[in-house]
């Protein structure tokens, strides 16, 4: 989900032209989930863009930034008024769409990206726990469910209703711990049967996750690759120190073995209530060298390396030449929280 700083500036770039926006440039780093050919259902693939839309992104990037590799980003940060078009391009999760349908409009364009995989969902090719969670949703059959760790029956009917569901189902279930979510998971899934969920899945190709073998091909290619925790869940309160300690020993030591050096993390949604100060420290000292958010700002001196900023890129992807330039407004913001979080 978009930030709220980011969603005004997806709602107000349209009236700025491009020339006077630029003015507030500063370096960014922004990011996507997958890429998909054919219509998306958005109810369970929102995270994903159409090739076609993905392609004008790439265009609008390449013709009015400057797309720097992960390498660069050290130097961005010591001086980020040398850099004020410089963008850096991130893809989350580790979908193997991103080999078939992104990777090839990337190198069309010649931009660099920086891939971050959850290692855990490449190991055992377990799907991500939202999308599961998005199929109990809107595919369970019409009644009342009391599922684990839930104070409320959830009850559905027609489709507008369960739509209506999604977002405080997802807002309970990302507050529980990792076990208890996992158990609440199941309890969702066991109303279906094992074909059922497994012809549910194979619906959403666009789910599956990458092998390591791809994942080597795509780093072979150029492509940088980090870390975005061990299984895709938040890293905030609700969560142990040992688990959160675990979410990036693991990826790291996972991603090392098979990959190569990794030293930068994205963390699983990754917003204000996704974080905690014992995620980010947790990151710091498992070796890593930055850590990205999903807030939107840009990016600066003084800021926490392991709280940086990052905007997710909207479905169409519109007016990024103004658009990215105004997500300084979100600094202010971005260091109060790092300040709440270093106490």
């Amino acid at each position: 989900m978009p930030s709220r700083i980011g969603q005004l500036g997806r709602d107000f770039a349209g009236f700025i032209p491009p020339a006077l926006a630029r003015a507030w440039g500063r370096p960014a780093a922004v990011f996507f989930h997958g890429v998909e050919r054919g219509a998306l259902d958005p109810r369970i693939q929102g995270d994903h863009h159409n090739v076609d839309s993905f392609r004008r992104i790439a265009r609008a990037l390449k013709e009015n930034f400057d797309v720097l590799p992960l390498a660069a980003l050290g130097d961005v940060l010591k001086r980020p008024e040398r850099h004020s078009k410089a963008v850096f391009l991130m893809a989350d999760d580790g979908y193997a769409n991103t080999l078939t349908n992104a990777a090839p409009i990337l190198e069309e364009f010649a931009l660099p990206w920086t891939l971050f995989l959850s290692t855990h969902h490449m190991d055992t090719r377990e799907p991500n726990p939202v999308f599961l969670a998005r199929l109990f949703v809107h595919f369970a059959p019409r009644g009342t469910y009391r599922i684990p760790h839930f104070a409320n029956e959830i009850m559905f009917g027609d489709e507008s209703q369960r739509s209506e569901i999604m977002r405080p189902l997802l807002h309970q279930m990302k507050h529980l711990s990792a076990s208890k979510a996992r158990e609440a998971l199941d309890a969702m899934l066991a109303v279906f049967s094992e074909n059922e969920l497994s012809e549910l899945i194979a619906k959403f190709p666009s789910e599956k996750f990458l092998t390591w073998d791809e994942a080597r091909a795509l780093h072979a290619k150029g492509v940088a690759i980090g870390a975005h925790a061990h299984w895709h869940w938040p890293m905030n309160a609700a969560q142990s120190p040992d688990y959160l300690r675990e979410q990036a020993e693991a990826s790291r030591a996972r991603i090392e073995s098979e990959i190569g050096p990794c030293n930068a993390f994205a963390y699983p949604f990754g917003n204000t209530e996704d974080v905690c100060a014992d995620a980010w420290r947790a990151v710091r000292d498992a070796g890593f060298r930055y850590g990205f958010t999903t807030l939107s700002a840009s990016l600066g001196t003084g800021q926490n390396p392991f709280l940086l900023p990052r905007y997710g890129l909207g479905p169409e992807g519109g007016n990024l030449a103004s658009l990215i330039p105004l997500l300084s407004a979100g600094n202010q913001r971005l260091m109060r929280w790092q300040d709440r979080l270093a106490g």
